[in-house]
């Protein structure tokens, strides 16, 4: 067995053994008033938190699939540390405009402000992240305040923002439901892009290798963190991770997320 594979072995031994010892509570509705039967059923998380565990962070996970697919999951490789993980399910186009999906996640973060100490999750270290569209929508929510302030939430008030691969001009489901072309950019109010501000909680921005991401991903990342930069953001980190495509960076990005969420619970307790 080389060294590559024995690495990743131990690698899913080690998430294996980290994540025994969670109970899951799932279907939970973040919508207590759900404005129809698709609302409903889509509107929905899971919850993996330990029993024993209180005051832990938390990371409220946003799974990807273009905003017209996938489905809600809690990734094996947070269940570690005796971190909460919210996997969070949201309504899709074609059925809903963009901003109503974008609506979705910030309900969802909404609820796991107010719920999440009902297992063992800390409140004021809740960091939000998730996978291409995933990305796009942690994203949106923790930059544009007003989508957070409609649910009586500061978004000023996560520990974190963690996009892996996320969209950030404006996404290419909108612009393909205006007839445009995945390569023909756009930046408007649905952009990312536009909401950037130099007083956004910490933000570490993640993609895949530049010469096989999608639609030229990593450079949208990069003018996204250097315009970070330029505005004097004092906490935001950009990995561009060598060898992967859109798709296996996910996984190859969740120990940097990891990483980067022990760091800044390390430093809240030293202060």
């Amino acid at each position: 067995m080389n060294k590559t594979w024995l690495s990743l072995l131990l690698m899913l031994v080690s998430v294996a053994a980290a994540a025994t010892g969670y109970a899951y509570k799932r279907n939970v509705p973040y919508r207590e008033a759900a404005t129809d039967e698709y609302a409903d059923k889509m509107c929905r998380l899971d919850i993996a938190y330990r029993a024993e565990v209180k005051n832990a962070p938390v990371v409220v996970w946003f799974h990807g699939g273009g905003l017209t697919g996938g489905s809600r999951e809690v990734p094996s490789q947070l269940l570690t540390e005796g971190m909460v993980v919210v996997g969070v399910e949201y309504r899709l186009s074609p059925h809903v405009q963009t901003m109503e999906i974008v609506d979705d996640a910030a309900a969802a973060i909404a609820w796991v402000f107010d719920h999440i100490a009902q297992y063992g999750g800390n409140p004021s270290s809740i960091y939000i992240a998730g996978h291409s569209a995933g990305g796009y929508l942690v994203d949106m929510v923790g930059l544009d305040k007003t989508l957070l302030a409609r649910y009586g939430q500061d978004a000023d008030r996560l520990a974190g923002i963690i996009p892996f691969s996320g969209q950030v001009i404006t996404h290419f489901e909108t612009r393909n439901r205006r007839g445009l072309n995945p390569l023909q950019p756009t930046i408007d109010e649905t952009a990312p892009l536009y909401h950037v501000r130099k007083d956004c909680p910490p933000i570490l921005l993640l993609s895949g290798d530049r010469e096989m991401e999608l639609y030229g991903r990593y450079e949208e990342t990069a003018y996204f963190y250097r315009l970070f930069r330029l505005l004097g953001h004092p906490d935001v980190t950009l990995y561009e991770l060598g060898g992967f495509d859109h798709g296996t960076m996910r996984d190859a990005a969740f120990p940097l997320a990891v990483r980067f969420i022990r760091e800044h619970e390390e430093r809240k307790s030293d202060k």
